[in-house]
């Protein structure tokens, strides 16, 4: 596919931009041996989740600038002869692409026109389970979102933004609801610093979580927070007039007693049957459970949220029952 390369010295060069780049081969070289190794640093750091989200976020501004340095190497060291051939078109193409993305990422200008600004309503705990519902309104212009979607929230700039499930339906009033599980060292803080009034900076809605589907029956499976999709379904849900029927199956290590009546108010308005299963006491739900207490589950659809291995578990269930792969709808709610 390539010229075998020219061994010993290289011709001398006349045309002086392309003398420039022949001196500077061994820094180029140097420049992508160094850009190698602190790429493969930064991936192993931005995919071990011993290091917070914030070291996380920041690692990934990293990479942008390990991605203009190897384009740096690559520029000056792929053989002038290839430019004018389609395979320097399309590196030149891809590097130029790759390099206006990292410069936008630097400057912080990637999701700019999905931010809006907001500030605290409302601050309610759920000690029992370690949720805090977090209650915004909104102070700029926000687009809508729907069920299952998600944004980026800024409480502290010096923390930056991380990605939380949006925990209500969008009504038009400017108003919107996190309920945020304390699961590491920041989230944990977050009852303790947050007020009523402090200003919020929110970036979304991503995700495509959406309870679309021609199915006549949808079961819902919701293992701890991952009830947060379905609390904003449900309240869309209470506002329309008719819906196939809904079976939404809650399984928590952690029951909190008012926070599971809010949602059994919530399902009785919305027309859904709620089944709710504390692990120490019923065990962990699995697909012969659930098909128990829907017996005409072969016609229905199946959306999950919840840990990894919980949905695994369930997806391997319902597969050996026959149940077809594209009916299985689950939320990878994961950013590495």
């Amino acid at each position: 596919w390539l010229e075998r390369p020219q061994r010993g010295p290289r011709p001398e060069q006349t045309v002086e931009i392309f003398r420039f780049f022949q001196e500077q081969r061994g820094l180029a070289e140097t420049i992508g041996e160094w850009a190698f190794y602190a790429f493969v640093v930064a991936a192993a750091i931005a995919l071990t989740k011993r290091f917070p989200y914030r070291r996380f976020f920041q690692i990934h501004r990293v990479l942008a600038v390990v991605y203009l340095a190897l384009v740096a190497h690559s520029v000056i060291l792929l053989p002038f002869s290839y430019w004018g051939t389609a395979v320097g078109v399309v590196m030149g193409v891809l590097m130029a692409a790759g390099s206006y993305a990292a410069v936008k990422s630097l400057r912080g200008q990637i999701g700019r026109s999905h931010r809006a600004a907001a500030e605290i309503e409302t601050l309610v705990r759920h000690p029992g389970n370690q949720v805090l519902e977090v209650g915004l309104r909104l102070k700029s212009p926000w687009r809508g979102h729907d069920a299952g979607q998600f944004a980026f929230v800024t409480f502290d700039r010096r923390e930056g933004p991380h990605p939380f499930t949006i925990s209500s339906a969008w009504k038009g009033d400017g108003r919107l609801v996190f309920m945020i599980k304390a699961l590491g060292d920041y989230t944990k803080t977050l009852p303790e610093t947050l007020s009523v009034g402090n200003p919020v900076e929110v970036e979304g809605p991503y995700g495509r979580f959406d309870f679309s589907g021609d199915q006549a029956h949808q079961i819902w499976v919701a293992g701890g927070i991952g009830i947060t999709p379905f609390i904003a379904r449900l309240q869309g849900l209470a506002g329309e007039p008719s819906h196939p029927p809904v079976d939404l199956f809650y399984s928590t290590s952690a029951p909190d007693e008012n926070f599971i009546a809010s949602i059994r108010e919530l399902a009785e308005r919305a027309r859904v049957r709620l089944h709710v299963l504390a692990a120490d006491r019923d065990g962990r739900l699995d697909a012969d459970g659930i098909c128990r207490h829907v017996p005409d589950w072969q016609a229905a659809g199946l959306w999950f949220c919840g840990p990894a291995g919980f949905g695994q578990a369930l997806r391997r269930g319902f597969s050996a029952k026959g149940l077809a792969g594209e009916r299985f709808h689950q939320e990878l709610f994961e950013m590495r």
